[in-house]
């Protein structure tokens, strides 16, 4: 089993050149991390929701298993540089927020990347932030269900959906407790926005209408995506 941090960053300045590059070394560098994954905000309509701006980064870290997560999360952790204005002076500004989660992965018709080398693919972030009545109910219909119709968009790469999990962290930043998130990857922000109007769009809608009760938002958020550190 994979257990994943998301690690959001609320910030209206761009870090440096400097500190981009600092912060790529850093992930590279995390110990026993298996993947690692950069978001950048990005745009794409979808005709059933407008939530806003993305996030500014969203760093995305994959490790096999929870201690190995939970120590670059200690007091003097690998990621307590985050928090070193020294280091990085715009992200130490940022409001950041962070997550352990499961990751459950999900088979796609065609996992292949046309994406030219070095340019970044495109991401589509949801998160369920609330609770749901039942939650293995919830995920039960989720898991089996909504995920077939996501797994039947044009040009999908990846469909990942996340489950919570109770972790240990001593860093100095706000803790989601969201009930469940989960990811489409395609090739670019064109690909996504054809996906996002296309009859699976509207099948997935109808499908939300039989979701079992639930409270809270609901966000959305198209992202340019850079691996920083493949598995």
């Amino acid at each position: 089993m994979t257990i994943c941090l998301f690690l959001s960053f609320r910030s209206a300045a761009a870090p440096s050149t400097v500190e981009s590059a600092k912060l790529d070394a850093l992930v590279r560098t995390t110990p026993k991390l298996i993947r690692g994954l950069l978001h950048s905000a990005a745009s794409a309509s979808d005709p059933y929701t407008k939530d806003g701006p993305s996030p500014a980064f969203v760093l995305q870290l994959y490790f096999a298993e929870l201690p190995d997560l939970e120590s670059v999360l200690s007091r003097r952790g690998h990621l307590a540089a985050l928090a070193a204005s020294a280091e990085f002076p715009t992200l130490a500004r940022a409001e950041i927020a962070h997550q352990a989660m499961v990751v459950r992965s999900f088979a796609v018709p065609d996992p292949t990347f046309k994406t030219p080398p070095g340019e970044p693919h495109c991401t589509y972030l949801v998160s369920y932030e609330g609770e749901a009545e039942d939650l293995n109910a919830w995920h039960a219909h989720y898991l089996d269900s909504h995920s077939e119709h996501m797994a039947q968009f044009p040009g999908i790469r990846e469909l990942e959906i996340y489950t919570r999990l109770d972790w240990v962290s001593l860093a100095p930043w706000t803790r989601q407790h969201f009930m469940q998130r989960n990811k489409v990857v395609f090739d670019s922000t064109d690909a996504l926005q054809a996906a996002l109007h296309s009859p699976v769009r509207h099948a997935m809608r109808e499908d939300f209408k039989r979701f079992p009760n639930f409270s809270g938002p609901n966000n959305h958020f198209a992202m340019a995506t850079r691996v920083v550190r493949a598995r």
